[in-house]
């Protein structure tokens, strides 16, 4: 029997290589994105044209209005969203786009809809190593979800709970896109600016557009991204 896996997707460069993964190595995948009150859209239409392209056996769009809490330079429009290294950080090196609770939140949600497909396998794209510094992408932070996915739901309790994969935590962006390549996919189709326009097209100057183009270069391969200017 095929075994079933969940796969969060936001329509960017490293949960598209997730998506891929998954596929790659056998497991039936269920795509999980989420309306969280983000600045635009074109993330989550990417995060469409990467399930459909990979042919996920099912998908959903979860609405979750993290806006009411803001907090973010993501989901509150009075907090400009960075567009150099320096201004990036705030004390203690986390940015003011760190959304808070945003994979905790995530992950609950795609644990809920993992127990009711019986599907034992959970895969999240998060990134320790070329990334903004959120203390939810760290391997400390799936390690003790794992613990308490196994305490709080029926399937861990009679010994059989999901298994989180973070496949892409300790590789390099041009590691990563090497390897997503390798498995088909068309990072044309990914979103990774925190203020991508209407027409999904980045701005160029933001800590996600920095890491993607940092990516591209480091791999050595044309960057397929379309920006602003």
């Amino acid at each position: 029997m095929i075994e079933k896996a969940v796969v969060l997707l936001s329509g960017g460069l490293d949960s598209t290589t997730c998506l891929a993964i998954a596929k790659q190595k056998g497991y039936e995948c269920y795509g999980l994105s989420f309306d969280y009150g983000q600045r635009h859209r074109a993330e989550l239409r990417a995060a469409e044209s990467t399930a459909q392209r990979f042919g996920v056996s099912d998908y959903k769009v979860i609405p979750i209005n993290l806006r009411a809490f803001g907090g973010s330079a993501l989901t509150d429009d009075n907090i400009p969203v960075p567009e150099s290294e320096e201004l990036a950080e705030v004390e203690g090196g986390i940015p003011v786009t760190y959304v808070p609770a945003r994979n905790t939140i995530f992950l609950a949600i795609a644990l809920g809809w993992a127990e009711v497909l019986g599907a034992q396998h959970i895969f999240i794209g998060v990134n320790a190593v070329d990334y903004s510094g959120y203390p939810d992408c760290r391997p400390e932070f799936i390690d003790a979800f794992q613990t308490m996915a196994h305490l709080a739901t029926k399937a861990g309790t009679e010994g059989h709970g999901p298994v989180f994969h973070t496949p892409l935590i300790d590789l390099s962006k041009a590691d990563i896109i090497k390897l997503g390549l390798k498995l088909g996919v068309d990072y044309g189709l990914t979103t990774s600016c925190y203020q991508a326009d209407d027409e999904g097209r980045a701005c160029g100057l933001c800590d996600s557009c920095r890491l993607r183009r940092k990516g591209f270069e480091g791999a050595c391969v044309a960057d397929p991204t379309r920006y602003v200017s």
